[in-house]
């Protein structure tokens, strides 16, 4: 790839991931809509038409990591495994 196309590349990149972060904030506001629907009608599921809308509460675990290397820092160091990763920028 020529400098341009990568230049045209990552302003195009940049554009979409812009569209992307509008849509989401647009998408989350229609959720928000909902689902505050949902919760005055205290349904946890809505048909409407096609479709089925469920809000459902779940529970789940998760180790407490920053404790568990407070309090126990050797048992922490012992099950602690590092990982690699690269991350994309367009700056």
């Amino acid at each position: 790839m020529s400098t341009i196309d990568i230049t045209k590349a990552a302003k195009d990149y940049r554009e979409i991931q812009s569209m992307i972060k509008e849509l989401e904030a647009e998408a989350e506001a229609i959720k928000t809509t909902i689902t505050a629907h949902m919760d005055a009608e205290n349904a946890d599921t809505l048909q409407a038409d096609i479709f089925t809308i469920k809000w459902t509460v779940y529970t789940s675990q998760r180790v407490d990591t920053a404790t568990l290397k407070k309090e126990l820092p050797d048992v922490a160091a012992r099950y602690t495994k590092t990982t690699e990763a690269r991350r994309f920028q367009v700056a």
